[in-house]
């Protein structure tokens, strides 16, 4: 019984080690809630950016992002607009158009914004699709979904978010650190779409396991039980 125990405290233990992932477009540990500072919006499928071209105002036009994250240009063809700024988009315009036009003078305006919903899952208290309020952390994000459960290890917090291209990135976030010292805060601003989950704590999964290793060993109906008067009750 103990060896049974012990290895599977040290399954249970390894199953909790996660490393983030490093990404130039994920920067978890760089934000910090003293800066004060608002990370630039990301655009995403189904926002509406109005194209102006300033010296060409007849290829003027307001197009919305496709499913696919692209949009679809006069001349240049495709080009990818999820998870970028309307800078960024803008630069790429201004180059690509520059073996079109005399004069590239391109503007990326954004004009509507698609629904903005984040998911938290795992040990909070309510756990499902919440829609985004505005520029907020993971912390914030599970105290809307109710906050931790008593089984929820705080420490380990997994942040999934969706990458240009479809590669899906991953960041482990201490969020108990950062309640106790916001110094230590690695919070990042969310984005439409990321995912937060709470796993399970150690001692968690071992109750757990312990408790429907017991209910299959032990020969007991626990849904059956006697009282001390001897008469027979289901429960």
């Amino acid at each position: 019984m103990r060896s049974l125990l012990a290895a599977s405290a040290l399954v249970l233990g390894a199953c909790q080690s996660v490393t983030p992932t490093p990404s130039e477009y994920f920067p978890v540990a760089e934000w910090r809630h003293e800066d004060g500072r608002d990370q630039p919006y990301l655009l995403a499928p189904g926002d509406t950016v109005s194209i102006v071209f300033n010296s060409v105002p007849e290829l003027n036009r307001d197009i919305k992002i496709a499913p696919d994250g692209s949009l679809t240009l006069p001349y240049v063809g495709t080009v990818q607009a999820s998870a970028r700024t309307p800078a960024e988009i803008q630069a790429e315009l201004v180059q690509a158009y520059a073996g079109e036009l005399r004069y590239p003078d391109v503007d990326v305006i954004p004009m509507e914004f698609d629904s903005q919903k984040i998911f938290v899952g795992g040990e909070v208290q309510a756990p499902g699709m919440l829609d985004l309020p505005g520029q907020i952390d993971p912390l914030q994000a599970v105290i809307m979904a109710g906050g931790f459960t008593p089984g929820a290890q705080p420490t380990q917090v997994a942040l999934m978010r969706r990458m240009p291209g479809g590669e899906v990135m991953t960041a482990v976030i201490d969020i108990r650190a950062g309640l106790n010292d916001p110094r230590l805060a690695d919070f990042t601003p969310l984005r439409r779409f990321d995912v937060v989950y709470v796993p399970r704590s150690a001692i968690a999964e071992e109750n757990l396991f312990m408790e429907q290793w017991f209910r299959s060993a032990l020969p007991i109906d626990f849904s059956l039980y006697y009282d001390l008067a001897g008469d027979f009750r289901g429960r």
